[in-house]
């Protein structure tokens, strides 16, 4: 039988930045919104927490003290997976118009890889000037898959009545952002990363993933079909705890994202997250209480920017399934970092 650890952990592309490289930026191109209320254009007229952040530096103290809390969880987080030596790491993550595009956007792929390589630096991400680790523009990464274990997995979601797709090599692009941060930030200390990753894509963009063309979309351009409801979500998380525990590897099944995120939430004029929304979250995730997450509708999602916890769904269902509660749940909190991030630890 398997035996399964579960981690909530981000990929926050401005982590990847040098020191100080992200100082402001989310605020400021907020602030270029020709539809921004003129009361929000300055710190008097936004929330009280987030003109503390921002103070008289313009968030620079902020995002120093975000980025140490980022990566001390993630140091954990790492220290977790090597306690627990798993035989490969499933990352529920999601496609931002990388890997998927017009031709194809299924609900959710499982990626059943032998290997890729990966440049982060070349140009196949998004980045903020130099990176975190000053590592040169052809650096080369190859990331371990486990096509053995993405196969069964696939199979038994099939056999399961979760009709998911599958891929044995990409189309566009190696690896999605949410994918190869993942690895990355889990390695931050440059050790390695030893463990086979299976990536598991999510269309969390669902209405604005290709109109949106990932990252400057046009708010007002025509909307695409949904993403996968946070209940269907929910359900195959749960099927595929059920699966890998009776499968024969030790794994660690990873909900990768940052929670709602300014760029995404409209009713706050793309210029702060909805904090009081992914607070609901955090409570039922803190107590256990898996039918708030279930039942969780994704016209709330969409209206509260959350659309990438469509990657923690899955994680939910999965440890639902297996009768677990978190044993530590770490909230970093941000208005001016663009999102809150959160990070989870469930014990086997």
């Amino acid at each position: 039988m398997g035996e399964i650890l579960g981690l909530g952990v981000t990929h926050y592309p401005g982590l990847s930045a040098a020191p100080g490289g992200t100082a402001g930026f989310f605020v400021k191109q907020a602030l270029q919104n020709p539809a921004l209320p003129e009361k929000l254009r300055t710190p008097a007229g936004w929330p009280e927490a987030m003109r503390k952040e921002w103070s008289d530096d313009e968030g620079t103290a902020a995002v120093e003290v975000h980025r140490q809390a980022l990566i001390k969880n993630l140091r954990e987080a790492r220290k977790a997976l090597d306690e627990f030596k798993p035989d490969f790491v499933l990352v529920w993550g999601d496609d931002q118009y990388e890997n998927f595009k017009e031709d194809v956007i299924p609900p959710y792929c499982v990626l059943a890889y032998d290997s890729v390589e990966i440049h982060p630096w070349s140009g196949e991400s998004p980045t903020f000037g130099n990176n975190a680790w000053n590592e040169p523009k052809d650096k080369a990464f190859t990331v371990k898959g486990h096509r053995e274990a993405a196969k069964y997995l696939a199979r038994g979601l099939l056999e399961a009545g979760i009709d998911t797709a599958y891929s044995y090599q990409p189309l566009h692009k190696p690896l999605g952002h949410a994918f190869i941060n993942t690895v990355l930030f889990l390695d931050w200390d440059r050790k390695g990363f030893p463990y086979p990753l299976l990536p598991f894509a999510v269309n969390c963009y669902g209405s604005r993933v290709i109109s949106w063309r990932g990252f400057n979309g046009d708010p007002n351009a025509e909307k695409d079909p949904p993403s996968p409801s946070p209940r269907r979500c929910f359900e195959m998380g749960a099927a595929t705890a059920r699966i890998l525990a009776d499968s024969p590897w030790r794994v660690a099944l990873i909900a990768s994202s940052s929670w709602s995120h300014a760029f995404l939430t409209s009713k706050n004029y793309f210029l702060y997250p909805d904090i009081e929304a992914d607070k609901v979250l955090l409570k039922a995730l803190k107590e256990g209480d898996y039918e708030v997450w279930k039942n969780r509708p994704l016209s709330a999602i969409e209206d509260s920017g959350q659309q990438e916890l469509l990657n923690w769904f899955p994680l939910m269902g999965a440890m639902s399934a297996l009768n677990r509660r978190v044993d530590k749940a770490e909230w970093v909190e941000s208005w001016v970092n663009n999102s809150p991030k959160c990070f989870a630890y469930f014990n086997p």
